[in-house]
Parts: structure tokens; sequence; C-alpha cells
């Protein structure tokens, strides 16, 4: 899709980022869990990480990166910042030296909310502040512009006490649309 002028791609999501994107995900989830919630919070969202959570989500990421390419954008460094790594069966192979990723919801989803939805956004700290985050998001919105909605929004869900996601999505136009609330099941 495009290079930044920090040496990193921008591209579709491919099977072979799972391993690199999966240790993203853990970053979101565990970001989510501390520090923007209740005590409990941190401990619920380590908890949901198993390796069958692990192999569901990816499983679901891969389908959804399948039937609407460019849903699933990532922030791939480029140059000497990408390293070779041995797989299981130790052969070499490139690593993809994910820094960053967003999701939006395939098109066939946004029934779900009559809109485009932003599932996730995540950059590892030492990108933050460097503009990978700008790339992802116009690529997701992009993306999303792309898609037969039924109404032309992007929706997605922050917590309220995380101000820097906060003032992220108010310099992108993002602005109080109702408000979700969850319970236990």
């Amino acid at each position: 899709m495009s290079e930044t002028t920090e040496g990193v791609d921008i591209r579709g999501y491919e099977a072979t980022d799972a391993d690199a994107f999966w240790e993203l995900k853990r970053g979101f989830e565990l970001g989510i869990g501390d520090g923007t919630g209740g005590d409990d919070k941190l401990a619920k969202y380590e908890a949901k990480l198993t390796d069958d959570y692990r192999a569901r989500y990816l499983a679901w990421v891969e389908r959804c990166a399948e039937s609407d390419p460019g849903c699933v954008v990532v922030a791939s460094a480029t140059g000497d910042a990408n390293a070779e790594f041995t797989d299981t069966e130790g052969e070499d192979v490139d690593d993809p030296n994910l820094v960053g990723y967003a999701f939006a919801l395939p098109e066939e989803m946004t029934f779900i909310w009559d809109a485009a939805v932003l599932n996730e956004i995540f950059l590892a700290p030492d990108y933050r502040g460097t503009g990978v985050a700008d790339e992802l998001m116009t690529a997701v919105l992009d993306h999303a512009r792309s898609q037969d909605l039924p109404l032309d929004r992007m929706v997605l869900d922050v917590d309220r006490k995380n101000e820097r996601a906060q003032a992220f999505y108010d310099r992108y136009g993002f602005d109080h649309w109702g408000e979700l609330v969850a319970r236990d099941l």
C-alpha cells in the first residue's frame, strides 16, 4: 500500500504475519486491561489470552482478510529492521517485524452497526508518535470508504480513560455517537 518516511510499510495482512500479529494483539489486549478499568480488568484480559483464543482469533482474522482484502492492514518495519528468525521446523523465514495493525470489520459485517467498524488499531510503543498510526488510520478509512455501507460512517469503541486514543480519534473527526454499555453473561 505505502511506505512511511520511518521505513515502515503499510500493507494488507498475510497469513505469514500470524505469529507477529498475535504478539501485537497481546499488546493491544493487555494495554486495554492495564489502567483503563477496575482492578480486575487486566486479570480478565490476561486470562482470555489462551492458546485456544489465539487459534480462534487468528483463524477469524484470516477469514476476514480473505473475505474483504484490505480490512486488516499491518505496519511492517523494512530494511535493516526486518530480521530473520527460525520457525518451529528450524527453517529460516522472513520475520514480518510487524509494529502495528488496524482492523476494520469486513463489509459483510457492516450491518452490525450499520456502518464501518474499526475493530482494533494498535501500534507498538516504540512507534507511537512517529506517524505510523496515521498511516494505518488512513489505510483503514480508505478501505471503509470502498465498502457498501448502510451509513457512511465509521464507528469504534474506546475506553473513556484512554486519553491518548481519545485525542487520536478526535484528530480524525470521531465524535460521540451513543455509548456502548456492557454486562457480564
